[in-house]
């Protein structure tokens, strides 16, 4: 019989939850420090190719195998096009123009896109009032963060800004579609997603960056590119699903929230990055936006205002 899930966090759940956050902000660090030398297109692909290796060696030290007939292909390079390919190129691509903070910042976004694509593409998962006022609040963030870049003389920047909105996006598609993969061995999927977008992104890295074009790289973009793929990929796919398994997927929906402070915290610490009011003020209407859409945050004022049940003796007739 399986583990039950907990809904209640322990210690050991909350420390794998900082850990995981600690290696998915460490992704837009790495990113930052390969994009130096190496080009968007050829990070993704090193990053998904890196992975799939080492998950698959995960898988066969487990005992599980990953399908291969060719309609387990065709949903593995459609997850792999909407969850790795489009998402991880968008973000390497923007972190050209942007800081690493600020990247970290827009995709916290996804969990808001998810709310509307979900509500628009599938018959269970409609939109709340909660939801609703989570997406305007996350909506508010973003415009925050967005709009002067976009419309003023920073445009660069702006569109760095949407590319990893559009990335974004892209994860929030994935997670309704991934809703097809349900019952399937999460390590197995994520395997297979990855060789799926490894497949994939080599021609395009091959036709548009050209990487043999340039230098090798130097032993610290080798180290960010070793990071990403394993550490920030590989091994925070397998810390994910094991938190997923025992504590479910509400609770490790938090992390959305913890990213953005181990990127930033990376890029001010690290690289000498600064943050300006409005992304400080984006990012925290994001996140008051994920915390309302999630649901729990309401749930736990309701409880608050509520008086505490009558006790039997004392709702009795006197």
């Amino acid at each position: 019989m399986p583990n039950a899930i907990r809904r209640q966090m322990g210690a050991k759940e909350w420390a794998l939850l900082l850990f995981l956050s600690l290696v998915w902000g460490g992704s837009f660090f790495f990113g930052k420090v390969a994009v130096a030398e190496v080009g968007p297109l050829t990070i993704a692909f090193v990053r998904v190719a890196v992975a799939a290796v080492a998950l698959r060696l995960v898988a066969g030290l487990l005992g599980q195998s990953v399908p291969s007939s060719l309609k387990a292909w065709a949903a593995f390079l459609a997850m792999g096009l909407l969850n790795n390919a489009i998402p991880f190129s968008l973000i390497f691509w923007g972190q050209t123009r942007i800081p690493i903070g600020l990247a970290s910042i827009l995709n916290a976004t996804t969990p808001l896109f998810t709310v509307l694509v979900a509500h628009a593409l599938t018959a269970d998962e409609k939109l709340t009032w909660n939801r609703f006022v989570g997406v305007l609040l996350g909506l508010l963030g973003v415009v925050s963060i967005v709009g002067s870049s976009v419309l003023g003389a920073a445009a660069g920047d702006g569109l760095g800004e949407v590319a990893v909105l559009g990335a974004a996006l892209s994860y929030a598609c994935a997670s309704v579609y991934g809703r097809r993969f349900r019952g399937e061995s999460p390590l197995a999927t994520a395997t297979g997603q990855l060789s799926g977008s490894a497949l994939i992104l080599l021609p395009l890295a091959a036709v548009i960056d050209r990487p043999w074009m340039h230098e090798t790289p130097g032993a610290e973009t080798v180290a960010a590119l070793s990071g990403l793929a394993l550490l920030s990929t590989a091994l925070a796919y397998v810390v994910y699903f094991r938190l997923l398994a025992a504590v479910g997927a509400t609770n490790v929906v938090l992390v959305t929230l913890l990213v953005p402070v181990s990127a930033l915290l990376l890029g001010l610490l690290v690289l000498g990055e600064s943050i300006e009011p409005r992304e400080i003020a984006g990012m925290a209407a994001i996140a008051l936006g994920l915390v309302v859409t999630d649901g729990r945050g309401v749930a736990w004022v309701r409880g608050r205002r509520q008086p505490p049940p009558r006790s039997p003796a004392s709702s009795r007739s006197t």
